[in-house]
């Protein structure tokens, strides 16, 4: 794997440095080896996303 980073694509964010070659290749492959998430897991994680915000529970 090369540590020189590949130019940044049109549909990347500003701002963001360009991701080193085989980077997503390498996150899949991580990601595919994980255990699959509990039901526990699943719903700890949308709990997090779905909490009102910080004002909208203090009024």
């Amino acid at each position: 794997m090369s540590a020189a980073p590949n130019a940044a694509a049109v549909g990347d964010a500003p701002g963001r440095p360009a991701r080193p070659a085989g980077y997503w290749e390498r996150v899949t492959r991580i990601v595919d080896q994980a255990p699959p998430l509990t039901n526990d897991q699943r719903a700890r994680i949308r709990a997090a996303f779905y909490q009102p915000a910080a004002k909208e529970a203090a009024a």
